[in-house]
């Protein structure tokens, strides 16, 4: 049986955000959307000192509301919700073992100190057993309450394509998942790195049509885009996504299980990429 698509919702816009945007994406794979609030773990910028019943109703007015909203938009749409007493990050990574999708809200770069990922969202994508999708608040492929905003000149979801092997072979199956749900392209991208020894070209682009041959026979309709480009793999993936609807990248887990200590391709990924960005586990 297929996991449902789920989302933690605390009745901030950046969570808002994600709801819509899981809410399509269940919709488009058809699988159920499970909206889940923490109480015990409240969005910032909330009043402190509310007693546990103030929060619990709080939580329950946040999950009939939502719930509504998305229904309105997406009639047919398998939807359930729940309220939880365990810590929001705990609770989604504990449902991550049978989800199809976790889908995370993350705050809009503001500051010049750049982008931060919330604590919930961070602890999440860095232990998560599924793929994780982070939306940021303003993302322009999201109107709340209009369903996406911008999103029809975004038909590609870019892939960064790792050597070829398990990891390689995680990323492309979600890309290409996704891209015969949506109707969309996967662009394939794999980034030159410049140094003596270094594979040349012509042997990159062979690997990275190797990686794709398989996928390519599994969902013939969906098209593909080859890009090998030279540069820091991190640069490379983000000006390949300037237009897309998604990009995806793979996470190794990491041996000390620090969630945070996320390597340097995903932390620019999230940071700056301007769509949803997700993190796909494997290994």
């Amino acid at each position: 049986m297929t996991g449902p698509v789920v989302v933690g919702i605390d009745g901030s816009s950046t969570c808002t955000s994600a709801a819509w945007w899981a809410a399509r994406e269940a919709a488009v794979r058809q699988v159920p959307l499970h909206l889940v609030h923490s109480w015990t773990t409240q969005p910032h910028g909330m009043p402190g000192g509310m007693e546990a019943e103030g929060q619990r109703r709080y939580g329950q007015d946040v999950l009939r509301q939502t719930a509504t909203e998305l229904l309105h938009r997406y009639a047919g749409l398998r939807l359930t919700t729940e309220m939880v007493a365990a810590p929001a990050a705990q609770d989604l990574l504990d449902r991550s073992r049978d989800a199809e999708l976790l889908v995370l809200g993350s705050r809009a770069p503001g500051s010049a100190a750049g982008f931060l990922l919330g604590s919930t969202a961070r602890h999440v994508v860095g232990l998560t057993r599924c793929p994780a999708v982070v939306v940021r608040r303003d993302d322009p492929t999201v109107e709340v309450g209009r369903g996406p905003a911008g999103a029809a000149d975004r038909d590609e979801i870019v892939v960064g394509v790792p050597e070829p092997g398990p990891a390689a072979d995680a990323v492309l199956e979600f890309a290409f998942t996704t891209a015969d749900a949506r109707g969309d392209v996967v662009r394939a991208v794999t980034a030159v790195r410049r140094f003596p020894g270094a594979p040349d070209d012509g042997d990159l682009r062979a690997g990275l049509a190797a990686a794709l041959a398989p996928w390519q026979v599994k969902f013939p309709g969906v098209g593909v885009v080859e890009r090998v480009a030279a540069g820091p793999a991190d640069q490379v993936l983000l000006t390949s996504c300037a237009r897309s609807r998604l990009l995806v990248v793979g996470r190794r887990p990491h041996p000390s299980h620090v969630a945070w200590e996320l390597r340097p391709t995903v932390h620019a990924a999230v940071r700056h990429a301007p769509c949803p960005v997700a993190v796909v586990p494997h290994g």
